[in-house]
């Protein structure tokens, strides 16, 4: 059964007597109804290592075993009301928009493509890097990546070393360069969705992401013209012949993208006190007219682009369903977890609120930054930065301006550190299996790691004395 089957199901037989159900009371619960949060992002982690074939046909039924594995405990011992409205809650208020977001940027990011032969020297290698930093914060990192990765590949098939290319991709474009608007990176959309304002996180941690993007790109610079300039780099002939003009196909998308830009922008200052509430959950006007544009944009996008580009491009909507079904059982799994950090000090997660706090009571930000990096590197940093979100107080109003140096520790964190492995962020693994695909042999998880912690660790050691203290 599909993950949307399941969960519309699940909603259905809860929605009776929803209205009367109240909040969950954190400090009630048990450190157990953790269990399935940390199982599905555990099993994200580590069975695409162990069990790679399993877990490509059966990630989907795996992210629903973890997801009931929360909800029917939960509606046994609190109620079908509880369960329902807490389920209702997450679809609506969040997964859904959330969704909605990553597949229109996915499907307008899918529909250009940028045709011809580029020769990849250290500085066009290091330009395109800058222009995808740029563009991951406008279009997603998912977006930016999906666009400029076959090319930057194709740029470079006439080198020996190309590996080292492909990581500094994912170190800017997949991941830094997404840090400064919530259409950049799922963590700070979700924040964005809790009330964070649009262009809060790009007054905050600018100066954060032009010393890490600015650092990175002169450190590639240096490592690749070292690569170039060594004997024998350059094969005899390009696989790559010139025999196209350099341009883009699908050019239609760069207007859609737009739209896409502007349709998130309207949702985040139109004030409307239009409505409605869905089994206790509020759906204002702006967001459902948002959600109700992007698909409209995402539709028009697949009709209008040629099939050609898409096949050139190979896209497929293999990768946006993976995202959605997993994201499922994570924003289900996540509500105990949420409500327990929410709790503070006298929830089950008292320790962890206790570890980023300093002895007056103040959050500290220095460990906001590494505890909630720490957690993205390893698991997904969208619900990492929600649960150091709920755990800072969840109240968007104080974090934006008492708390603004502890959310922008944790903005950072979940995004800057979400490069430390492959697994830290979606793109990641697409950039990995795409430049497999193309012949790239590509670091393995643990080599991977050895270039995030000689290159990524030492910078964030830096930035964290000079912003987070």
């Amino acid at each position: 059964m599909k993950i949307s089957r399941w969960l519309a199901l699940a909603g259905l037989a809860a929605l009776p007597g929803m209205a009367m159900a109240a909040d969950i009371d954190g400090s009630a619960l048990s450190v157990l109804w953790g269990v399935p949060f940390a199982g599905l992002l555990l099993s994200i982690a580590l069975m695409p290592l162990l069990a790679p074939s399993f877990w490509h046909h059966h990630f989907g039924k795996v992210a629903a075993a973890w997801g009931l594995a929360f909800l029917a405990p939960f509606a046994v011992t609190f109620g079908a009301p509880a369960a329902g409205i807490s389920l209702v809650h997450a679809l609506v208020a969040e997964y859904i928009p959330f969704v909605i977001l990553l597949t229109a940027l996915y499907t307008v990011s899918g529909g250009i493509y940028i045709r011809g032969n580029l020769h990849g020297s250290p500085g066009l290698n290091t330009a395109i890097l800058a222009i995808g930093a740029v563009l991951a914060s406008f279009m997603g990192t998912t977006g930016a990546s999906m666009l400029l990765i076959r090319p930057l590949i194709r740029a470079n098939d006439n080198r020996k070393h190309v590996a080292h290319v492909v990581v500094f991709f994912i170190f800017i474009v997949s991941n830094a360069g997404g840090s400064l608007t919530p259409l950049g990176d799922p963590p700070l959309f979700l924040g964005f969705l809790k009330g964070v304002d649009f262009f809060w996180t790009v007054r905050q941690i600018f100066p954060e992401t032009l010393f890490l993007v600015g650092a990175l790109l002169a450190i590639f610079y240096a490592l690749d013209s070292w690569f170039y300039h060594r004997r024998e780099e350059l094969l005899p002939a390009d696989p790559t012949p010139d025999s196209r003009a350099i341009g883009f196909d699908g050019k239609v998308n760069f207007a859609l993208l737009g739209v896409v830009v502007a349709l998130v922008l309207v949702s985040g200052f139109w004030k409307s006190p239009v409505s409605w509430t869905i089994a206790g959950a509020e759906v204002g006007l702006p967001g459902l007219m948002r959600d109700v544009g992007l698909i409209v944009v995402a539709l028009v996008s697949f009709k209008l682009t040629p099939a050609q580009v898409h096949a050139d491009n190979q896209f497929g909507w293999g990768p946006m369903q993976e995202v959605a079904k997993l994201f499922a059982g994570i924003f289900l799994t996540i509500i105990p977890v949420i409500a327990m950090l929410k709790a503070g000090t006298s929830g089950p997660f008292g320790a962890v609120v206790s570890a980023v706090t300093r002895p007056d009571g103040s959050p500290d930000p220095a460990m906001y930054f590494w505890a909630t990096g720490a957690l993205s590197s390893f698991l997904d940093n969208a619900p990492t930065y929600l649960v150091f979100f709920n755990t800072a107080g969840g109240d968007p109003a104080v974090l934006m301006t008492t708390l603004a140096p502890t959310l922008a520790a944790i903005s950072a964190g979940a995004v800057f550190m979400g490069a430390n492995t492959y697994i830290g962020n979606a793109p990641n693994m697409m950039v990995k299996a795409i430049a497999e695909d193309r012949g790239v042999k590509m670091p393995s998880f643990f080599g991977y790691m050895l270039w995030s912690g000689g290159i990524l660790v030492p910078l964030f050691v830096v930035m964290t004395y000079i912003w987070f203290r």
